[in-house]
């Protein structure tokens, strides 16, 4: 891989914060349940909508490793039907893929399958073993479908789905509200299950990974999607990640989404209607 200069910082596509400016309260900045009071009004909606859809359309259960989480559920939309993976959140420590099956309904209305894999979580395992896993899983979804499918994930998630299409594993990705550089997270509490270390936390961020091109087999769009009302630091690593790979030669997409936090910025995906479904279905059918 050819060598790139670091970008002067401060400079627009500089992955550390100005050094002009003082250092953010990262514990602050990235402890979204503490930001956000009404979270959990918001998760419970996930869960209910998440029920509602299982009852109504029982996914396939398929296993990608030999695990009690190595399970990930398919709502098809038929035999010959795209594919798109979605990939969970939570800070590599929380949730699983049922929280999530109520994102199916919107897509499959559109004829496009979803998967939606649950993998352990920390503190049980390290970050590497959790990226692993994704990779299988998406590996697995690929060995079933001939294809590379299109993978979308959020927060955490958001952060693995650029990863599996730095990797050429996904046709395009879409990465919501996604966590690109973890160093910031090594002082927050957010790290007591995590246990990043520098060393590490630079080896897993993407924004150090190689970047898709048009020599590689998968896919060169990355959409980096953020709401407008989360923290400062998650609008800067969504634009941050954009712009950095956009001057390498992907085609990517900065989004703030107006009136939308941590959690609310996955609202328009249980909207069949919504700009971010239809971003997904394109990018499945393409």
């Amino acid at each position: 891989m050819t060598s790139k200069k670091t970008p002067a910082a401060g400079s627009p596509l500089d992955p550390r914060p100005s050094t002009l400016d003082p250092a953010p309260d990262y514990e602050a900045e990235y402890n979204n349940r503490a930001r956000v009071p009404d979270h959990q009004t918001v998760m419970a909606r996930w869960r209910e909508t998440g029920e509602a859809a299982r009852a109504a359309t029982p996914p396939t259960e398929l296993r990608y490793g030999p695990g009690e989480r190595e399970v990930m559920d398919l709502f098809s939309a038929g035999d010959a039907a795209p594919i798109a993976v979605f990939l969970h959140g939570g800070y590599w420590q929380a949730l699983d893929r049922k929280w999530f099956s109520g994102l199916a309904p919107a897509l499959n209305a559109h004829g496009v399958s979803l998967a939606i894999p649950s993998y352990d979580l920390a503190p049980s395992v390290r970050l590497g073993r959790i990226l692993r896993q994704v990779r299988e899983a998406v590996e697995a979804v690929r060995a079933r479908t001939g294809s590379r499918p299109v993978v979308f994930g959020h927060s955490a998630g958001g952060h693995m789905a650029a990863g599996m299409l730095s990797e050429a594993r996904a046709s395009a990705a879409v990465a919501i509200s996604g966590v690109f550089d973890l160093t910031p997270l090594i002082p927050t509490s957010l790290n007591i299950a995590l246990r990043l270390d520098a060393a590490e936390a630079a080896a897993l961020s993407p924004i150090h990974w190689p970047v898709p091109n048009g020599s590689t087999p998968g896919g060169t769009i990355l959409d980096c999607l953020v709401g407008a009302d989360e923290s400062p630091e998650f609008l800067r690593q969504s634009k941050m990640m954009a712009d950095l790979w956009a001057a390498q030669g992907v085609e990517t997409r900065y989004e703030a989404l107006p009136g939308l936090n941590h959690f609310t910025v996955l609202d328009p995906l249980f909207d069949k209607d919504s700009a971010m479904v239809k971003r997904i279905v394109e990018l499945a059918r393409g």
